[in-house]
């Protein structure tokens, strides 16, 4: 009967087999993967929502920037009352603070707030990582392989936002792998959240999410180690904490070149 070879602890999994196949032809950017969080819909708060959102993703818009209603019904010729609407509705997507009788701002993540989104995260996708160890199939490992690729060629040819959302989508195909929607959900959630973390305070030109780890994960799951997997991902996202720093310079007083409507 055949022994099974027992790897060290500490030591560095061998590297599965990887398919051959690559993809047919290199991502444009207008084919990357759409921020997470971005609405859908072409109604005028949809479109309000998604330029501001899209602004703080891109780091036109930086902490603390003021958002004055009456700026924003002129940039988008509406009235106060859809505005404050839209405010409302990026305040509980944790995008803007209300301030009473001051405002909104671009919000300003403490490092308590930070420490316990990622906290979050890492619990959440330990938990992913496992089932989805336990239900990819051969046809997943090869997808995530593409997707892999893809991430590769993004890092080399676009900037730093562009590709950063090609990482977020690895996360999130993952939670798919999971088989369990709930999850999914909540991961959704975390990842925008993260993702306005890390573009509004992530040092410019560094890589928001290293790309030999995903490799590392996916090695780890085609294996079926799922504890290795799970033990991975946590080090990857404490990396990633890690590599913030919870300052930024403001942006310029100019709103609409700010939102890119000048």
């Amino acid at each position: 009967m055949a022994t099974k070879t027992i790897p060290r602890a500490g030591a560095k999994p061998a590297r599965a087999p990887r398919p051959s196949a690559q993809p047919a032809a290199a991502l444009q950017e207008s084919e990357l993967p759409g921020l997470p969080g971005l609405r859908t819909g072409d109604d005028v708060e949809t479109r309000i929502y998604n330029t501001v959102y899209e602004s703080v993703m891109t780091q036109r818009l930086t902490p603390g920037t003021k958002l004055p209603e009456a700026s924003l019904c002129e940039l988008f010729d509406v009235r106060r009352a859809t505005v404050r609407k839209v405010l409302q509705a990026l305040a509980h997507d944790h995008i803007v603070e209300l301030r009473p009788n001051r405002g909104a701002i671009v919000a300003e993540p403490t490092p308590e707030e930070t420490r316990q989104v990622f906290e979050a995260r890492r619990a959440l996708e330990g938990a992913i990582v496992r089932l989805a160890t336990r239900h990819a199939t051969a046809e997943d490992i090869a997808s995530l392989r593409l997707q892999l690729a893809a991430e590769h060629d993004a890092m080399h040819r676009f900037t730093q936002p562009a590709w950063a959302r090609l990482a977020s989508a690895f996360h999130l195909r993952l939670a798919e792998l999971s088989r369990n929607p709930v999850l999914q959900r909540y991961l959704m959630e975390l990842v925008s959240r993260c993702s306005l973390i890390v573009a509004l305070y992530e040092p410019p030109g560094k890589a928001s999410c290293e790309h030999e780890e995903h490799e590392r994960v996916v090695d780890l799951i085609a294996q079926g180690d799922a504890e290795g997997a799970a033990r991975e991902m946590e080090a990857h996202l404490l990396a990633l904490e890690h590599s913030i720093t919870l300052q930024q310079e403001r942006s310029d007083n100019n709103l609409a070149r700010m939102l890119g409507m000048a």
